[in-house]
């Protein structure tokens, strides 16, 4: 049953056929925090992204996705600007029961332009079959500097980027309080726009989606330990964090002590 939350959701995608609508509210609607408007979702794409024993050694075990990754980026030709490479299709996703595609892009990088028009492409063809588009917005290459990667205004920008390129959930890193852009800076200090803590980060970020319109997404980012992952986790739930994807911090972890820290960030997230 589609609660009130997912309801509300699903109508600012007024656009889009009801398959595709469908396909969201299945996301919406799954699993332990079905209806919440929230989501966790584990992903497992990294053997492409980042090496099968970065990815696996620690806990070899997998499973299917629910979203069908279009494209990822060999961690071996991240030197400057990254090039990924398609290792899917949108027909691909459909075979597989899937409810979305995803898709990988750079903002900042010499190829992001390419990217952004296979993604226009993919996203067509996905949305007239019904299916959901996520988008992952990963700033690098270029001139940026290795702290703007994941600075506030560029995690910012790279969500507005993601949603006019007609993302139905958008996937960022969690930013932090670094400013990249001398012009960006004189705004977010003549407007006083809120950055110190990360649940004032992630509202502002969340913000720069068409204003909170758009599923915003953060990624668990590399292996740590339990005690950071869910201080990180609480701080994104109360900025209005829509979820997380949580990969190497789940799947390296034996499996019961992975599901364990799995319904232990859903609880954050429910509760938030």
């Amino acid at each position: 049953m589609t609660t009130k939350r997912v309801k509300e959701i699903l109508s600012w995608y007024s656009a889009d056929n009801a398959g595709t609508k469908a396909n969201l509210a299945r996301m919406l609607s799954h699993g332990r925090l079905a209806g919440t408007g929230k989501m966790v979702i584990l992903p497992v794409d990294q053997g492409f992204e980042h090496g099968p024993a970065r990815s696996f050694a620690p806990n070899p075990a997998g499973d299917i996705p629910l979203i069908l990754k279009l494209n990822n980026s060999d961690t071996l030709a991240k030197t400057g600007d990254p090039i990924s490479a398609l290792t899917g299709t949108v027909d691909d996703a459909l075979r597989l029961g899937c409810a979305a595609i995803g898709f990988t892009i750079y903002p900042g990088s010499g190829e992001a332009k390419h990217a952004y028009e296979q993604i226009r492409d993919l996203a067509e063809e996905a949305k007239a079959k019904g299916l959901a588009v996520v988008v992952w917005s990963y700033p690098r290459g270029g001139g940026m500097s290795k702290d703007g990667e994941t600075a506030i205004d560029v995690v910012g920008y790279a969500a507005q980027i993601a949603a006019q390129l007609g993302a139905h959930v958008i996937k960022v890193k969690p930013p932090t309080a670094f400013i990249e852009q001398a012009e960006a800076k004189k705004v977010y200090e003549k407007e006083k726009i809120p950055i110190k803590t990360l649940a004032e980060r992630a509202r502002h970020v969340v913000q720069c989606a068409f204003a909170g319109r758009r599923i915003v997404i953060f990624s668990g980012g590399a292996a740590k330990g339990k005690a950071e992952i869910l201080e990180e986790i609480r701080g994104l739930a109360d900025g209005g964090s829509f979820g997380s994807i949580v990969g190497r911090n789940s799947f390296q972890r034996p499996r019961t002590e992975a599901i364990e820290l799995l319904h232990e960030i859903m609880d954050v997230y429910a509760s938030a």
